[in-house]
């Protein structure tokens, strides 16, 4: 493989495809089969190889070039022998696989493996002249590495010409450690398979620029064409000219119209392929129905990307979610990624581009927020909103029904985007929430992300095990570092004040103003949100005062080192203007370290900052214009009431204090083995193909090969079957009722302990039989040393995918919910975080929970750093295992000398969410 200067975007074949139908044939891997983006935002098709792929294996080989040929073959090798091309496209996809990148109808890559020895097997792969330098290299090496560990393949060997340099760094930089030697001319590589940090970085890093890639392309087109464009008033396709037109688009408009020479005034044309010149984006505004044959027309014109505001799909029902996915299936096919079906549009306030594609007739200011709304119908309302409250946009996109592009793609792209410094969301689902915990973390230590999202459980998710209270999805939210807010006015009031204010440096805040009453309300208000009011505030000038001493006071409050926020808060003197305050306000404040919120009560500033129109004296004196003649930094928002204020500012601070800490990285722990239990969860599937709840003695293998030990147990019916097997595992033991909840109940009599003899098992057993009733089923177990305790659950959260809950045990905690929980998967210190995150934490400590507590301290200190590796564990399962739904190890006894998992069980079912490990892929 060379590198080529000049990617093309598909192959020359002028004829766009759908998928082949057959993928999921009997004894095909179907499952390996994936969409991905590659360096230049474009896509393929990546899958296993075919029989019937022979010709089109010929074809490819045809257009390579002479150097090609010979960098992967060793020599000229200009046609492929009947023999050779038998054994290339028959493969048995265990000990032979070979996957090819599918583009346009044509093969524009190849890659394979051969096993050699037991655990050890050759690699190498080809891409087309025209498609290299595209990243295709290092996509085949990710897939081929995923398929061979799925086959227990520990290493791939590489023989590589030494002028192949382009060859030898996609090796290099893959993140693996790669042994290299030189004999007889050839360079030898061999490196381990399993994924390593590095290489999951290596590919983490490129999914991002990739698919940052796409959103770039999509977001900044130079030709765009309006497919459905009309000449009446009303209709989707006039009011998308209207808006493009109206908002002075830099680039050129193509109205595409079956039968009209111009529409608008500009030159029309029937089709996009007709267009005398490349199309980079089309607006698709057709009957539903039309929309396949506006997929392949832009195919064969090369269009990179549509945006389908068309209706029709998914959200009518199964027979148009099978017409969405016919649409999605034949752009990615062809390269081009969709935004839609059932959207609002896209635009971007670049001043270079100024593209309104939306049905919004106008947009906001240009500003530094990103915007991603997934609601058509209330998109146009939100950018109304955020017209009139002044808060400036650098691109916004309404994705509809996420067919493909999803709100992640426009994580990955705000991320490195340098014209966006906040990020505002309306989330009415989570497509895949695994990847948005991961990209939300992310990119939240860089830049704000503040998100409206749906609170409710997805029926699926409903009943497989504990969910996290209200109170607990929020911690989750604000511990993977995003705002979450409830209202789209609550959106608002935080994105104005991270628009304009810097971030606070702790949670200190002072309050000055000239009304008593509204000081003691904004002091409450602080108090309650578990912000700090120094001594000394509030500071109170008096209702008399003039602007000048309003500005003294604000002055000393922004140079006070006690402080980390101000809250100013003002009643206008009757008669007097209140722009000369407003005016000293931001002239005092801005270019401090410290963030301003006010709440302005009555006179002619009331609602400014934002909400007011902007003719308003005072309005314009809290704005300080920023380079794009907006809003800019300095400007000081104000709200309507000091809580409004309070609770923005609140939920700034906790973002800031996180943000403060440092994000940890999630180990990688080299004595699991994901394939050992993915196999143990395909058959227990393969029984209960619904899902089932593995009890103890099914859940321990899973449970083992991520490292996690279950205390062995054996269950009994009667005494005799008791005493055999207590005498199996040797004395002492404990008795439990073996099912329900009397379980864990020491208590109400279904737990015995500490049982040393045959005789304290037979008496145990007859005396739980009376109470409980005849043949009752115990599990028996031998004692544990003492320790705390705990409980550990693993479930699936709609907005985070699996989450990982920790809490002591006990009828206490289980009543009053003092459980925590953290999404997976965890690092060293977000585990430890989890353990000390429950109120009765202390306890694991040999402390007492309050230093009030008359109780003396308790025993010593559990092992911190092991339930700490036992949570750690427990995520990266969660993250790697999709079909593992839910996980609870109840009790788990924390001892100063480790940990004893004495019961578990794990749900497995179809999974819950898509997953977010393995090679790249479109999800």
């Amino acid at each position: 493989m060379v590198a080529d200067d000049h990617p093309a975007h598909r192959p020359a074949d002028d004829h766009p495809v759908d998928r082949p139908a057959d993928e999921t044939a009997d004894g095909y891997p179907a499952d390996r089969a994936a969409d991905v983006v590659l360096a230049d935002g474009g896509t393929v098709h990546l899958r296993p190889i075919r029989p019937e792929d022979a010709p089109r294996i010929v074809a490819m080989h045809s257009r390579f070039s002479e150097r090609t040929r010979y960098l992967r073959y060793f020599s000229p090798y200009p046609r492929i022998p009947e023999r050779d091309l038998r054994r290339f496209t028959t493969v048995d996809h265990h000990d032979r696989e070979a996957f090819v990148a599918e583009l346009g109808g044509e093969l524009i890559a190849v890659g394979r493996y051969e096993r050699i020895d037991a655990d050890e097997a050759e690699v190498a792969f080809v891409v087309e002249d025209a498609h290299q330098g595209r990243g295709l290299g290092s996509v085949l090496l990710e897939h081929l590495t995923a398929a061979a560990g799925q086959e227990h393949i520990a290493r791939f060997v590489a023989e590589v010409l030494p002028e192949n340099g382009t060859m030898l760094r996609v090796f290099s930089d893959a993140g693996y450690t790669v042994d290299r030697s030189y004999a007889d001319g050839v360079v030898h590589l061999t490196f381990e398979v399993a994924p390593t940090e590095r290489s999951v970085e290596v590919a983490r890093d490129r999914e991002q620029r990739t698919e940052a890639a796409a959103i770039r392309r999509l977001l900044t087109p130079r030709r765009v064409a309006v497919v459905g464009a009309s000449t009446r008033p009303g209709t989707i396709g006039h009011t998308l000219l209207r808006n493009l037109t109206a908002g002075s688009y830099t680039g050129t408009i193509v109205p595409i119209h079956p039968t009209a020479k111009t529409v608008r005034g500009l030159r029309a044309y029937p089709s996009v392929a007709a267009a005398p010149e490349p199309i980079d984006l089309a607006l698709v505004a057709v009957p539903a129905a039309a929309v396949g044959a506006v997929v392949a027309d832009c195919a064969h014109a090369g269009v990179y990307a549509l945006v389908i505001v068309s209706a029709g799909f998914g959200e009518q029902g199964a027979e148009g979610l099978a017409r969405q996915r016919e649409v999605v299936t034949a752009a990615r096919a062809n390269g081009m990624r969709i935004v839609g079906p059932n959207c609002l549009g896209i635009a971007n306030t670049d001043p270079d581009l100024r593209l309104n594609a939306t049905l919004a007739p106008a947009l906001p200011d240009r500003g530094r927020a990103g915007f991603f709304c997934q609601s058509g119908a209330l998109g146009v309302a939100l950018l109304a909103e955020a017209h009139r409250r002044r808060l400036g946009l650098s691109s916004f996109v309404s994705a509809g029904n996420r067919a493909d592009v999803s709100g992640n793609d426009l994580l990955q792209y705000w991320l490195d985007d340098p014209g966006t410094d906040l990020v505002l969301l309306y989330l009415e689902t989570f497509g895949n929430p695994r990847k948005f915990a991961r990209l939300a973390r992310r990119l939240a230590r860089r830049k704000p992300v503040v998100a409206v999202a749906g609170r409710s459980r997805p029926p699926a998710l409903a009943g497989v095990g504990p969910a996290p209270d209200e109170r607990s999805v929020e911690a989750l939210f604000a511990r993977s570092g995003v705002i979450r807010v409830d209202t789209v006015p609550e959106l608002f009031d935080v994105g104005l004040l991270l628009a304009h204010q810097p971030l606070p440096g702790g949670r200190r805040v002072g309050v000055v103003g000239n009304s008593t009453a509204l000081g003691v309300l904004a002091v409450e208000a602080l108090t309650a949100a578990d912000l700090t009011v120094p001594a000394g505030y509030p500071v109170d000038v008096g209702p008399s005062a003039t602007a000048n001493q309003f500005a003294t006071a604000l002055r000393r409050a922004v140079a006070d080192e006690t402080i980390d926020a101000l809250v100013a808060v003002f009643v206008p003197p009757l008669a007097v203007p209140s722009a000369a305050y407003a005016e000293v306000l931001v002239a005092e404040t801005a270019g401090g370290s410290k963030p301003v919120v006010a709440t302005f009560v009555a006179g002619d500033v009331a609602a400014t900052a934002g909400r007011a129109t902007a003719g308003e004296p005072a309005q314009a004196k809290l704005v300080r214009p920023g380079p794009d003649g907006g809003p800019g930094p300095g400007t000081v928002p104000a709200y309507d009431s000091v809580e409004e204020a309070v609770r923005a500012l609140a939920r700034v601070a906790r973002y800031a204090q996180w943000r403060r800490q440092p994000a940890g990285r999630v180990p990688v722990l080299p004595d699991t083995d994901p394939a050992a239990a993915r196999r143990l969860i395909a058959t227990a599937l393969a029984e209960y193909p619904a899902g089932v709840a593995l009890p103890d003695d099914a859940a321990a293998p899973i449970l083992a090969r991520y490292g996690i030990a279950v205390e062995p147990s054996i269950r009994a019916t009667d005494g005799t079957g008791a005493i055999a097997a207590a005498d199996r595992l040797g004395y002492p033991v404990a008795l439990k009722v073996a099912e329900g909840p009397l379980r864990h109940r020491l208590d109400l009599g279904g737990v015995r302990l500490e049982l040393s003899d045959a005789g304290d098992v037979r008496r145990a057993y007859a005396d739980m039989a009376t109470r409980f009733g005849t043949g009752i089923a115990v599990m028996v177990q031998r004692m544990r040393p003492p320790g705390v305790a705990c409980v550990v659950d693993l479930v699936e959260d709609p907005a985070f995918g699996p989450v990982v809950g920790f809490g002591l045990a006990g009828v206490a905690t289980d009543l009053f919910g003092d459980h925590a929980w953290r999404a997976a998967p965890l690092s060293s210190s977000d585990a430890e975080a989890l353990v000390r995150a429950p109120l009765a934490a202390p306890l694991l400590f040999g402390r007492p929970v309050s230093p009030d507590d008359p109780l003396p301290a308790r025993g010593t200190d559990a092992d911190l750093g092991a339930l700490t590796d036992l949570l750690v564990r427990l995520g990266l399962l969660a993250d790697e295992q999709p079909e593992v739904r839910a996980v609870q190890l109840n009790p788990v006894l924390a001892g100063a000398d480790g940990v004893a998992t004495l019961h578990a069980t794990v749900h497995v079912g179809p999974p819950g969410s898509r997953p977010d490990t393995g090679p790249r892929r479109l999800r």
